[in-house]
């Protein structure tokens, strides 16, 4: 910790295998006033770009499959099943990507995860056209999966960069941008479908950006010296039993975001008889909304708790995931749109404030440690960080279950309101757990042991 006045620019950076910065204080307002937000922020936008392309590329079945006509030979379960397996890939390397920025130094890992973006997009430029067996698209879409990862990644890197203070916006904003690939790639594949293009002028598009994201990262980021490779971090986040419980939350929230995105424009086609060109019409806005007001999630969390507005966040879910059951019943489409359309904000602010729990959380039980200072910012870094990839990846494992419930809906009953009744129990059970985990007085405050002994400090969340 510098003196107290003094705004040291950070020392200059080593030549090993990269730009490294030896030392990073962003609990130090002199430092992070006269230089640390500066260089934070350079990090936190060429984080974003790269995140977001690899948003598009995890997510560019969603939109490949509204291409994939009868020549194809695909039924409507054929493509669920193919989302489906593309999700659950995106979901297990963000436990390897959150670790590799330890390993390698975000801004290395930055270069080389936005490079292997390359190698689904190129595939799926070669396979996409009729007569490719649904097999090598099975297996094309689940290297695509690896776009899932630089989430993970990028949100470690990012909250490694960031006081307390600020990582709800900063995690938002990081999150946000990226979850905006989705519906990005869906605006350019209308724009493309209305120029009467196909798959391939589509996938041709993102290859000149994937190298731009890389020689950008190159350029501009840094490596934290700081971020060591913690493996015990890893251990300690995997046994606390937090992490597990905001994975599960986690569930609720980007699980339902990155789910409803796969499979929005296949329900329209399938339960509503909507073209690709009338599907992709709507399929953008509720994702372009959700990741917009991420950031306002964590805004939110910064001011009034994160769990508080996780909490409210559940009822709003519940309550349109309850409209959406009735207007899938009436087979009203105006209504169903517009209710996806508000279910898709919803999980987006809830994105924003769960997220913001994780630092918080950590920090508290620093404090009921009796650590102060730089000592607990430390200490909540290196958990938080760390759990990050676990609570990642096990949300995003949620986009998945929607897909295989909405998969199985649609050939028991020929639509999705079985899917969504599932979905209206789990978003109840949610508030359940945050009420009682994080609000309810008396198992909100345990000691930092999780005893019953009056003699520790005292540890309450419902702050975070």
């Amino acid at each position: 910790m510098t003196a107290t006045g003094t705004a040291p620019a950070p020392p200059p950076a080593k030549n090993r295998a990269g730009r490294w910065i030896e030392e990073w204080d962003p609990e130090d307002e002199a430092f992070w006033n006269a230089t640390g937000e500066k260089v934070a922020r350079r990090n936190l936008l060429f984080s974003v770009l790269s995140e977001h392309i690899g948003f598009s590329i995890w997510t560019m079945w969603s939109v490949l499959v509204l291409f994939m006509g009868p020549e194809y030979g695909l039924t409507p379960a054929d493509k669920f099943l193919l989302t489906s397996m593309v999700t659950l890939v995106g979901a297990v390397v963000r436990v390897p990507y959150t670790f590799a920025v330890a390993v390698f130094g975000g801004r290395n890992w930055t270069i080389v995860s936005a490079g292997l973006l390359l190698v689904p997009t190129v595939a799926a430029f070669a396979v996409m056209e009729p007569g490719t067996s649904f097999q090598t698209f099975l297996l094309v879409g689940l290297i695509a999966g690896i776009g899932g990862g630089n989430f993970a990644s990028s949100m470690t890197n990012i909250n490694a960069f960031f006081p307390l203070r600020r990582k709800g916006w900063a995690l938002g904003l990081n999150a946000g941008g990226g979850n905006i690939g989705v519906p990005v790639i869906q605006l350019i594949a209308l724009a493309v479908i209305g120029a009467s293009g196909g798959p391939r002028v589509l996938l041709g598009i993102y290859i000149p950006l994937i190298v731009l994201a890389a020689v950008l990262a190159a350029l501009y980021m840094d490596n934290l010296a700081s971020v060591k490779n913690d493996t015990g971090a890893a251990k300690d986040a995997a046994r606390d039993a937090h992490t597990w419980i905001m994975s599960f939350l986690y569930v609720g929230t980007f699980g339902s975001f990155i789910g409803y995105a796969f499979a929005f424009g296949q329900v329209l086609q399938v339960q509503f008889g909507r073209t690709p060109l009338q599907a992709a019409y709507l399929t953008f806005i509720g994702p372009l909304l959700g990741s917009l007001i991420r950031p306002v999630g964590g805004w939110l969390a910064d001011r009034y708790g994160g769990a508080r507005i996780t909490l409210y966040n559940y009822v709003g879910m519940a309550a349109a995931t309850g409209v959406l059951v009735f207007a899938s019943m009436q087979k009203s489409l105006g209504l169903f749109v517009a209710v996806f359309v508000v279910l898709f904000v919803l999980s987006g602010l809830g994105n924003g404030s769960t997220y913001k729990m994780i630092p918080g959380i950590f920090q508290a039980k620093a404090l009921a440690r009796g650590l102060r200072g730089e000592e607990a910012a430390a200490y909540g870094r290196r958990l938080s960080g760390a759990s990050m990839g676990l609570i990642g990846a096990v949300g995003a494992l949620g986009g998945v279950g929607i897909n295989l419930a909405f998969r199985q809906s649609f050939l028991s009953y020929g639509s999705g309101t079985g899917a969504f009744v599932a979905f209206l129990a789990f978003y109840g059970l949610c508030f359940a757990v945050t009420w009682a985990v994080y609000l309810r007085r008396p198992a909100g405050r345990v000691t930092a042991t999780g005893s019953a002994s009056e003699t520790k400090p005292q540890l309450s969340y419902a702050e975070v």
